[in-house]
């Protein structure tokens, strides 16, 4: 069983439903510290339900049946207020802004071990994991490319696909910023029923682009450029088919 620091922040309300998904963030901030006096803060309103340190340290915030203030704006699977059904992690990490660094090895132990006990006791499926960066593309990119989303599913938390070589050279060239046709339309359709916000259409357009970048930060992290090559068209793909077999072995269970 983990063990939790408690550090209650005043800043939650009421749910409306049990939570059923997970949103994992990076603090953004230059230490720890300030980033746990933040979420306590009334005048911050902002908070999370947990916090990780880069020493593995988990500080407890918000309990689970409330409602935390982490979201924000954005939509994953057509639900658009995600912070009224998910469970947020805060990882200390200071982010783009203030020297962006690999996650310690404590650090991530002790988030796969949290999230172990979370899982326990709510339903939460593996396509209902996922970073700030998923549901607000246009706004965040935490916790980034660098949060080993890979390692987290070989824990059994998360959904992740390496495509095979052959499987790539399938899908041809390059889908970019400008772009429209059939390739174009099977993309966004395909990002769209992944989870993201965007809607479905045949132009490659800024929106298109921003979701792609959020897409290969979670997915394809060694090319976060917001241009769909075949690795990345390929591990959407892939994902498409994991989350549906998941989603017809929940009906069954």
């Amino acid at each position: 069983m983990v063990e939790l620091i408690a550090a209650p922040s005043p800043n939650f309300d009421a749910r409306r439903a049990p939570p059923d998904m997970l949103v994992l963030h990076y603090t953004g901030m230059e230490t720890g510290e300030a980033a746990l006096a933040r979420l306590r803060d009334p005048e911050a309103k902002v908070s999370a339900h947990y916090l990780v340190e880069e020493d593995g340290r988990i500080f407890q915030l918000v309990p689970e049946e409330r409602r935390a203030w982490h979201a924000g704006r954005g939509v994953w699977r057509g639900e658009a207020d995600c912070n009224a059904v998910s469970i947020g992690i805060e990882i200390v990490n200071p982010g783009h802004e203030f020297g962006y660094r690999p996650f310690p090895e404590a650090q991530i132990a002790a988030v796969i071990a949290l999230i172990g006990e979370i899982r326990q006791r709510w339903t939460i499926p593996d396509n209902r994991i996922i970073g700030h960066s998923d549901l607000a593309p246009d706004r965040k990119a935490d916790p980034g490319e660098l949060f080993p989303w890979k390692r987290l599913a070989e824990a059994g938390h998360g959904l992740w696909f390496e495509p095979a070589p052959e499987r790539i050279k399938a899908l041809g060239g390059l889908l970019q910023k400008g772009d429209q046709g059939i390739g174009v339309v099977v993309l966004r359709a395909g990002l769209h029923r992944l989870g993201y916000g965007l809607a479905p259409g045949g132009d490659y357009d800024a929106e298109t682009e921003t979701t792609v970048r959020a897409f290969q930060r979670h997915w394809r992290p060694g090319r976060v450029d917001g241009v769909a090559d075949g690795e990345t068209r390929a591990r959407l793909v892939g994902l498409l088919q994991l989350a549906s077999v998941e989603s017809v072995t929940g009906v069954l269970d």
